[in-house]
């Protein structure tokens, strides 16, 4: 692995940690139930990545958590910016520096961007 995918798992595995960290302070969101709220968002991103991003077609081999080390970047840029292109752009990035596989092109990536701003992810 080159140094850069190196320094960029890294800053990956950095922001999967804030995530857990910052979402493990959620309070329960409904009455009398254990849900976890910020379980809920990982789970819908999670849901996402894993049916309509699926670089590596892990989807047919079942490991549901494959892409979760991406979630944190791409939450990120879902409550700050908010921009398409943004997530486009860090999809392509994960896809070539994480995951060592040729980016995809951009038109593909599209339609999965607006499924992740289409997710509620208010806390």
């Amino acid at each position: 692995m080159s140094r850069e995918a190196v320094t960029h798992r890294l800053k990956q595995m950095e922001g999967l940690w804030l995530l857990g960290k910052a979402l493990g302070k959620v309070k329960v969101a409904s009455k009398g139930e254990n849900n976890n709220r910020g379980l809920e968002i990982r789970a819908a991103i999670r849901n996402v990545l894993f049916t309509q991003w699926d670089p590596t077609s892990i989807r047919n081999e079942g490991s549901v958590d494959e892409y979760d080390a991406y979630i944190a970047p791409l939450y990120r840029i879902m409550v700050t910016t908010r921009d398409e292109g943004q997530l486009v752009n860090a999809l392509q990035r994960i896809e070539r520096d994480g995951l060592g596989i040729e980016a995809s092109d951009a038109s593909r990536l599209w339609p999965v961007a607006r499924a992740l701003l289409s997710l509620n992810v208010r806390l």
